[in-house]
């Protein structure tokens, strides 16, 4: 008998293969204006949360790189908001860029400054083997994996692009983040 899987290696036993970063692989060719538009979507849902101070815009998004590989969205909120709605927003957010095969982070901090973890993408919470959160359960909807992403304060009191309430521009966006984001926002408000 011809034993041919062995001329096939898997992933567990090519170690170029285990290491090696994927790149992400959209099912559109051009998925810049997707995620756009969704984050467009998520901020005027996330606006009207209670407790949502400021809505924010960072990562590869920013930058002219054609395929980001998901879409980076900082939101301060009061401590103790309840999550439920924004969390609903984000999982929305989460779930039109996975239809591109691309990701979506919800990062929260509050008023002070201090990064509290992002959005999980679980619909209901209960403590999860596999879940990374350093309190799984605890909160709900928030993913506290500290010990995995973290945000200095730095980017936190000066993100990049702030969305809402107002457009502030840290810095040159590319010309599609600017038509199909920002002047949507400044006309908005």
């Amino acid at each position: 008998m011809n034993n041919d899987a062995s001329r096939f290696p898997t992933s567990a036993s090519n170690p170029k293969r285990r290491n090696h970063a994927r790149a992400p692989s959209p099912s559109v060719a051009e998925p810049r204006r997707p995620l756009l538009l969704a984050v467009l979507s998520f901020v005027l849902a996330a606006r009207a949360c209670p407790g949502v101070h400021r809505i924010s815009l960072l990562g590869s998004t920013l930058t002219a790189k054609a395929i980001p590989k998901d879409v980076d969205v900082l939101v301060t909120i009061d401590a103790a908001m309840d999550l439920t709605t924004l969390a609903r927003s984000g999982r929305r957010l989460m779930g039109q860029a996975q239809t591109i095969n691309l990701g979506a982070d919800i990062f929260l901090a509050d008023t002070t400054e201090r990064y509290l973890g992002r959005i999980c993408h679980y619909r209901e919470c209960h403590p999860r083997v596999l879940c990374p959160a350093q309190h799984c359960g605890q909160r709900d909807h928030l993913n506290d994996d500290l010990d995995i992403v973290t945000l200095s304060q730095e980017l936190i009191a000066s993100p990049p692009i702030e969305l809402w309430p107002k457009v502030i521009r840290r810095l040159s966006v590319p010309a599609d983040v600017e038509e199909a984001l920002l002047n949507k926002l400044d006309q908005i408000q």
